[in-house]
């Protein structure tokens, strides 16, 4: 007969059975039941995976064919490449929200948007200047105010448009150095475009003595200019009187030339140049600034009322006469030679 302790350890022994026993057929109700409902979803992820390849040929037949038409303008080059991946990747997206649609009904479209609309608005505020030099890139490329190779003024940077990317403008500077400037500041600052026309006007201001004659003058800068390898026939190079200054008569001579930088300056070159040489040999002066010196007591008679408190002497009914350095300097010099 078995003892008490016997028949508890046995029974311990059948519960523990019947427990596994029990797990056991729960996790094959469990797995049966996965693998039934993948079964009964296998026919709709066949699909989804489908039409998400459709999608994919779909992209990729569109990036091509913006591509192509690009290709036909060389100016938007640039392009081709980001709005063949932009629509790429569009494409790809709206397939794999109508896949994930097709899998899962309940997850709609509507809800994704409505989820990734709130994290767009996080990305936005984290990567504010990244957007915005990327959207400027893309209305630069699309509006096209400056192409590559372009001569610019952008602040202090002047040069020429290397390439325009989406994030930044690259400026090859005269001194040979590279800048890229943010689309953002290209976008919404002042940009000059010095190559934007096929004539590009310069000027230089000559000054002629005032005992020259100013026709002749300006008729021998015309000639001269006229004459330079470089100057544009039309429109016609000009000069005009501009200004009187204290020992000049000032001529600004103007000219059209090619607006690229170094035909600017090369015939600015030639163009100072013939000036220079044109004017020596008609003998008109080119003088230097000069400035006369009046020292106080040395005006006219006739300058004005004397009695009255003038620079150089107090008011009153006596003041001193009129006097001259010249006076002054030829009675020192008696005196020195007659003490010689």
């Amino acid at each position: 007969m078995a003892s008490p302790e016997q028949l508890t350890s046995d029974d311990s022994r059948t519960l523990s059975i019947e427990s596994f026993g029990s797990d056991f057929s729960s996790a094959a109700r469990s797995v049966n039941e996965m693998t039934n409902d993948f079964m009964a979803m296998l026919p709709k992820l066949v699909i989804a995976a489908i039409v998400f390849l459709i999608f994919i040929l779909i992209a990729y037949g569109l990036r091509k064919a913006l591509e192509y038409s690009f290709s036909k303008d060389s100016r938007k080059s640039n392009l081709k490449s980001i709005f063949g991946r932009l629509t790429n990747w569009g494409v790809i997206f709206i397939g794999l929200m109508v896949s994930v649609a097709i899998v899962a009904p309940s997850v709609t479209p509507a809800k994704l948007l409505s989820v990734l609309g709130f994290g767009g608005v996080a990305i936005g505020f984290a990567f504010k200047d990244i957007l915005q030099n990327f959207l400027a890139g893309i209305l630069i490329l699309l509006r096209q105010p400056f192409s590559i190779g372009d001569q610019v003024v952008l602040g202090s940077f002047e040069g020429t448009v290397e390439n325009i990317e989406t994030r930044s403008t690259i400026i090859k500077t005269y001194d040979g150095t590279r800048v890229h400037v943010p689309n953002g500041l290209v976008y919404t600052n002042p940009m000059v475009i010095l190559t934007a026309y096929a004539d590009r006007r310069s000027e230089y201001e000559v000054g002629i003595g005032y005992g020259d004659d100013i026709d002749l003058a300006v008729s021998t800068m015309l000639e001269a200019i006229k004459n330079v390898q470089g100057v544009r026939k039309t429109p016609e190079p000009d000069v005009l009187t501009v200004a009187l200054a204290g020992s000049t008569v000032n001529l600004r001579a103007r000219w059209w030339s090619d607006p690229q930088r170094a035909d600017v300056l090369s015939v600015q070159h030639k163009v100072i140049r013939a000036i220079k040489l044109a004017l020596d040999k008609a003998a008109i002066d080119m003088p230097y600034p000069t400035q006369v010196l009046l020292i106080h007591d040395q005006t006219e008679e006739t300058d004005g009322d004397r009695t009255r408190q003038r620079e150089g002497w107090p008011a009153g009914q006596n003041p001193p006469k009129a006097r001259r350095s010249s006076i002054r300097l030829d009675s020192s010099n008696k005196s020195s030679s007659g003490d010689n």
